[in-house]
């Protein structure tokens, strides 16, 4: 327990460390601190006995951090298929909940955000850019949808993650944006990730009870 509770302040001192290090402009403390917030998460999910796809979708996050941070088109798309492997992690996790469904109002509305964002966007994007981001935003939507059935923690983490990629791809298609555009990127993309984690924690230990009544019985 102390071990958990050691690597959840550290996640949340890392978080705030790097979101003021973005305000500050301070770029190095940026670099440093960005690559360190999803392998403490992933250890806290190890620690806490999470499901393994859990711990894989983190690491594929960190991934996804480290070649943002290069820059160009080539680091980008790479991290952008890193961040798509995250999805299918949590996507593999979100088919076992079984006893939630997904209202269909909600899934047809994001359907049609995700169609609406990409019409508008496509005129400026990058040609290069527009299918691999047109498909990686279905993805990313369809996890969104499916983290619905986690319940209501990892429904919000999915709708944050949609915000923080959402302004990602505006400025990729040079609509305007909030000042300090990385401070909000990282602000929603943290709270997602944690609200994801959270989430599938919570409905991982309501679980437990339940398969473990075919084995006492």
């Amino acid at each position: 327990m102390s071990a958990t509770r050691a690597l959840s302040g550290l996640f949340a001192l890392l978080t705030a460390v790097h979101l003021g290090a973005l305000l500050a402009d301070a770029t190095t403390l940026v670099q440093l601190t960005k690559p360190a917030l999803m392998p403490v998460l992933a250890a806290y999910v190890l620690l806490r006995g999470g499901p393994r796809p859990l711990v894989a979708a983190l690491l594929c996050g960190c991934g996804g951090d480290v070649l943002l941070q290069l820059g160009g088109d080539t680091a980008f798309l790479a991290g952008m298929g890193c961040f798509a492997a995250g999805h299918l992690c949590y996507l593999t996790l979100f088919a076992r909940s079984g006893r939630r469904r997904t209202v269909p109002w909600a899934a047809a509305g994001y359907g049609g955000a995700w169609l609406g964002s990409t019409a508008a966007l496509w005129p400026g994007l990058d040609p290069g850019l527009r299918v691999p981001v047109a498909a990686y935003s279905l993805l990313l939507t369809a996890m969104a949808v499916g983290a619905l059935r986690a319940g209501p923690w990892a429904g919000l983490g999915g709708a944050l993650f949609l915000l923080s990629d959402g302004l990602i791809a505006a400025g990729l298609a040079g609509w305007p944006r909030p000042p300090v555009p990385q401070f909000w990127i990282m602000a929603t993309y943290v709270a997602a990730q944690y609200l994801l984690t959270a989430g599938l924690l919570r409905r991982a230990a309501r679980e437990a009870p339940l398969r473990a009544l075919p084995a006492a019985a």
